[in-house]
This record gives C-alpha cells, structure tokens and sequence, in this order.
C-alpha cells in the first residue's frame, strides 16, 4: 500500500512543505527539511492549532513527539499523506502523543522502528482515517503497536486501518471510555485488541488474516486492573489464520493461529450480531488465565472470566485446525472440529457456573466446556446450563464524541 511518488510531484512538494512552513520561511526550503520543519511546528503548537500534512510521501528518520494539547494533525488521506519511517535512525515510536484533546486524521504512519502512533496519558483522543502499516508484510521485526492509545479515557478510533503489527493493529490498553468502530486490522499478529479497560465499544470493523481477529484481555502486573464492560458487536471476523509472528517473550505469542476472538479473564462482555468465518482454530474462545497451568504474582488480579453474554452472532465454518493446546488435544482423540463458543469451563473456587457464560435462552450453535484440563474425555458439549441471558450492557457515550 506504500505510495510511490512521482517525478512530477517530488518536483511540487518543496512548494506543498510551504502549508507546514514557519513564518518567514523561503520558497526555496528543500524536501530534505521537511521532518525538522515538522518536529518543530509540533514543539511550538499552541492549543486549537491545525498542522497541515500536504500529500507526498514525506521521509521521518527519528521520532516526532507532541506534548501541546488541543492539537489537531490533519493530512490529505490515508494514501495521500505517508510519514515514513523506512529509514528511521533514532527513536522508539513514530510519533509519541502526550497531550488532551488531541486529533489526528488522514494520513499513513508507515514503516516505523517500534510503534507507530502511540498516546500516552491523554483525554480526548480523535484518530479518524489513519493507516498504520509496515508495508514488508507479516514480520517479528516490525513495530509491535500500529494505533496505541494507552492509560487514556474519552478514545475515539474511527475509519482506521492497521496491517502489519507484531503484537496488536489496533490496541487499547488500561483506559476507559472507547469506541473502535469503521475499522480493518489486517496481518497483525493481534488485529483489535482491548486490554485492562473499561467500557469499550468495538462495532462495524473488519478484523481478517490476523493470527487472533479481536482480543479482549485482562493481564496481571500492569497499573490499571478489573477490564470489563466491552461490548463487541457488528464486526465481521474472518479467515484470521496468519501464522503467529510475534517475538520470543511477548504475551500476545501465546495467541494460536486461526483465533477468532479470544476473552481472557474479562468481566461483563457482551458479544453480539457479529460474523464469525473461517478461522480455523476457534471462532470464539473465552478462558481463564490460569487455564494450561499459567501462575499469578499479582495479589490484585483476578484471572476468571465472569458474566460473558454471546448471542444473535453468525457462524460459517472454522475450528477445522485446533491450534490451541487443549483444543489439538480433543481433536486429535475425537477427529471433531471446534465449537464454534469454547469455553475453558475454570470458575473461582466455590462459584456456580449459572450466568457465568450466557449463549441466549434459545441457544443452538455448537459449544464446548473444557473443564479446565488436558483431559479431552472431561469435554461437554452441554448447552443447557448456558441457555440464559444477561442485562444488556450500554453504549458507551464519549464526554466529546469527536464527531
């Protein structure tokens, strides 16, 4: 998707870099002092700015960082304005937001070191219409982060498109208050992911040919603890079979190949009119951390999922290769393919399985509870203690919708 630039237009954009010039600048200023010139319209920003990227494939080779809020970076189109950063020499992001009420829309983010729009800490957050992609394709020396709001609230993430992440296209991590809608992630090792967050909305994206298509996770030994109240609705989850390309030690490996969704130690999801196709391992699977034998050192987390809602959702095919372990185990005694809901069926001690997974009171697509062991005899297929329905969660309301 990398935009090549023509002759012609290298000859115009020495007068396009005029639209980001300082004041007093010469017509005569060369295509090579475009990133400085960058940088510091984003050092000197005042609240309520607008810095222009005009069309071009404009080459970054170090980070650029925004600290000013009320910012708003705006270019001509995903595939009209690229920031490259092919050749980046210093620098662990491409761009690095700390700031509120910040806006970045219409533009690419390409090629970048380690991850490509990273917010940090920051209220009101607008990213409408831009691509993040390492255009090489599917590699553990990418960037393991394309969009990647973290430790912030009031997210809006609209109209994007992120391909080629080594850990997640599309992340969240330890905020609250976010939607994620109008989307595609593609070849990510993770395509959506939403983890120790609150309140979440994820509706209308595409998320295929990632190794996992979305993920909703709660992990342990981070700051902000308890995810829930993530709502995953109208999406369509397809074909999410790309071999697993993250690098040695990252958490987001364990992910096997062909996951459609995966609910990790998450409370109170509501997952719903979704379309689930082609993935070969599972299309939905919901399990405690602690399942496989995992030990915890957090005092303050919980590794249960509880109160997790799945219905009205489509499936076509999958869980003809089970790559998970426990789900290889069964398939390889039984020759059956996945369920299309597994569930790894381990409970806190003492809690009755009522309402912990709700698949509808009319309930019909295939289901398996693992039990919570290697053993695939252990296996149920019971729906019945599943045919219930939980309060529906609400949409999540932004404070500045962004809209």
């Amino acid at each position: 998707m990398m935009i090549k630039t023509s002759s012609f237009l290298r000859f115009l954009l020495p007068v396009a870099v005029l639209a980001l010039a300082a004041c007093g600048e010469t017509p005569t200023e060369s295509l090579a002092s475009f990133e400085e010139t960058l940088q510091t319209q984003l050092i000197q920003a005042s609240p309520g700015d607008v810095i222009e990227v005009p069309t071009g494939v404009h080459e970054i080779s170090r980070s650029l960082s925004l600290t000013v809020p009320g910012v708003t970076i705006r270019g001509a189109g995903m595939d009209q304005s690229v920031l490259s950063f092919r050749n980046q020499i210093q620098g662990a992001e491409g761009l690095l937001v700390t700031a509120d009420d910040f806006v970045i829309e219409d533009l690419a983010i390409e090629d970048t070191v380690g991850d490509a729009l990273k917010i940090n800490n920051g209220n009101n957050v607008v990213i409408r219409r831009v691509r993040t992609e390492w255009t090489n394709g599917p590699d553990p020396e990418n960037g393991a982060y394309g969009i990647y709001p973290v430790q912030s609230r009031n997210i809006l993430i609209d109209g994007s498109i992120a391909i080629g992440a080594a850990d997640a296209g599309i992340y969240v991590g330890q905020s609250s208050q976010i939607i994620v809608r109008n989307s595609r992630a593609e070849y990510n090792v993770a395509g959506i992911e939403i983890e120790n967050s609150t309140f979440a909305d994820v509706y209308d994206n595409v998320a295929t040919n990632n190794t996992g298509g979305i993920l909703v996770f709660d992990l342990p030994n981070l700051e902000v603890q308890g995810g829930q109240a993530t709502r995953i609705f109208n999406n369509l989850v397809e074909s999410n079979n790309t071999a697993n390309f993250a690098p040695a030690g990252a958490i987001v490996g364990n992910v096997p190949a062909g996951t459609g969704l995966l609910v990790l130690a998450n409370d109170n999801i509501e997952v719903f009119e979704n379309r689930f196709a082609g993935n070969n391992s599972v299309n939905i699977m919901v399990y405690s951390f602690v399942l496989g034998g995992r030990t915890i050192d957090d005092p303050n987390y919980d590794p249960y999922p509880e109160q997790i809602h799945i219905h009205d959702n489509v499936f076509e095919g999958g869980g003809t290769l089970p790559a998970h372990t426990l789900l290889a185990a069964w398939h390889e005694q039984t020759g059956e393919n996945s369920a299309d809901i597994v569930w790894g069926g381990l409970t806190k001690e003492g809690a009755s399985v009522e309402n912990l997974i709700c698949l509808g009171e009319n309930a019909g697509q295939s289901f398996m509870n693992l039990n919570g062991g290697s053993d695939p005899s252990q296996v149920s297929t019971d729906l019945s203690p599943h045919r219930c329905s939980l309060p529906r969660l609400a949409p999540v309301e932004l404070e500045t919708p962004g809209d």
